[in-house]
């Protein structure tokens, strides 16, 4: 067992013990993390019990370390109801950006409940005006500013007096008197540079800026592509409104790669961990009748070459191999293809490039596997006209796989389906119908059965 899991498992056995003190000594000691997956395991009226006898800086930190976000939604709601004191304390002991994600998904009774307890409401407040999953919704309006006539003795002076206030900070960005972004000061420039310099002549151009309402797909793939550890959020005059960290676009990656996973497997985004087993039926029900339907066309093709296989059984050993390896190779196609589109990593007027590339490894890939395959079908007795069909229809299936695996995300993405919800329905279905198609149409052609 791991470390983690034994202090986990400590803390749940004191709980249930009802060695709340014991708990609390444990918990001073503990990561958020851990304390997260505690909080996850206990039931609604333990994690209630939990998070108001723990002091509000562990009860905050916990909360937005557990894993199921829902579960984090319906605690606050219950002490926005019973205990609107300890729900304000909680928040106010949170940075901003991390309080308004907290109180967020709240109704808005429950937000003025609780924010009515806070002192300091008005940048939470602020922060909850955009939408949470665009630049606005990330950022912390908590950064460091120093004026760019000031002098670097001053600036050092400056940057000590908002650290009291800002526990980490990995940039100090330049302002004029109005708070607009003029440039980002290097702290080690400043630290090396004599005192009487001016701010202005040691700051650096900021190599990106984005607006509030910007996505927050959109800021990832920016600092990834820049390699900055935060980025400015200004508005349309160029104030500074505040800054998006690295440390928020990992969460943003984490959740946007669960959701395309989960897209991509046919089922919902939205279904979570302790969603009953009525939304699980409701979000997968709908993909499951149109794989039904498709399955359903490839059953038709298959039928209509009833004779061929009454004449030549060894086919039933080879249509699922052609089909299933069919659907194997437009399935990678298809998950390179979505990853490029979900990252930016297609530039523009270069499609065809992609559909090209996927469509030569589908036809090498199919040539390969043919020649293995046929070799197969000679040691099983099948004979070598047999292999042939074989490998035709193999070569041929899987050049149609990878042509399809990436020609249908792209065609769905340019008319504004999310490729990642509908592509692997329809690339199965053409691998299928291919598959039957070619094996049993080749079968006919060049056996003549």
């Amino acid at each position: 067992m791991s470390r983690t899991a034994t202090i986990v498992r400590s803390m749940l056995e004191l709980i249930h013990r009802g060695n709340i003190r014991g708990f609390l000594a444990l918990a001073e000691k503990a990561e958020p993390a851990d304390l997260g997956d505690v909080l996850s395991s206990l039931d609604d009226v333990e994690r209630l019990q939990v998070v108001r006898a723990l002091p509000a800086r562990l009860s905050g930190a916990a909360l937005m370390e557990m894993p199921d976000e829902a579960q984090m939604g319906e605690t606050m709601e219950s002490l926005a109801v019973e205990s609107p004191e300890t729900a304000g304390e909680i928040v106010e002991e949170l940075p901003d950006d991390e309080a308004a994600d907290l109180v967020g998904g709240l109704d808005p009774e429950d937000q003025e409940r609780i924010l009515a307890e806070v002192e300091d409401r008005e940048e939470i407040e602020e922060l909850l005006r955009y939408d949470p999953e665009t630049a606005g919704g990330l950022m912390t309006a908590q950064v460091v500013t120093v004026r760019a006539d000031a002098t670097a003795g001053a600036a050092i002076e400056s940057l000590r007096r908002q650290a009291e206030e800002i526990q980490d900070f990995s940039q100090v960005y330049v302002v004029d008197d109005a708070d607009h972004l003029l440039g980002v000061l290097p702290i080690k420039s400043l630290v090396t540079s004599r005192a009487d310099r001016v701010v202005r002549d040691l700051m650096e151009d900021t190599e990106i800026r984005v607006p509030p309402e910007l996505d927050q797909e959109e800021v990832a793939r920016l600092m990834s592509r820049y390699n900055v550890p935060a980025v400015p959020v200004v508005d349309p005059g160029g104030k500074l409104l505040g800054q998006v960290t690295f440390d928020d676009v990992i969460d943003v990656v984490e959740a946007e790669q669960t959701e395309d996973l989960l897209k991509f497997s046919g089922t919902s985004a939205d279904e979570e961990l302790a969603a009953p087993w009525t939304g699980a039926v409701r979000s997968r029900l709908p993909w499951l009748c149109l794989n039904l339907l498709t399955a359903c066309v490839s059953g038709w093709v298959a039928s209509q070459f009833s004779h061929e296989v009454d004449r030549l059984l060894t086919l039933i050993f080879w249509m699922p191999i052609v089909a299933g390896m069919g659907g194997n190779g437009g399935t990678q196609a298809l998950a390179v293809t979505v990853r490029r589109v979900a990252l930016g990593l297609i530039p523009q007027g270069r499609a065809h490039a992609v559909v090209g590339k996927e469509l030569l490894a589908g036809l090498v890939n199919g040539l390969v596997v043919g020649i293995i395959a046929t070799l197969l079908a000679l040691a099983l007795g099948h004979g070598p006209r047999l292999g042939l069909v074989v490998f035709l229809a193999l070569a041929g299936n899987l050049f149609v796989a990878g042509t399809m695996g990436a020609l249908i995300p792209l065609a769905l993405n340019r008319v504004g389906v999310d490729p990642a919800v509908a592509s692997s329905i329809f690339v199965t279905a053409f691998t299928d119908v291919c598959g039957v198609l070619l094996l049993f149409g080749l079968t006919s052609a060049l056996l003549g059965v």
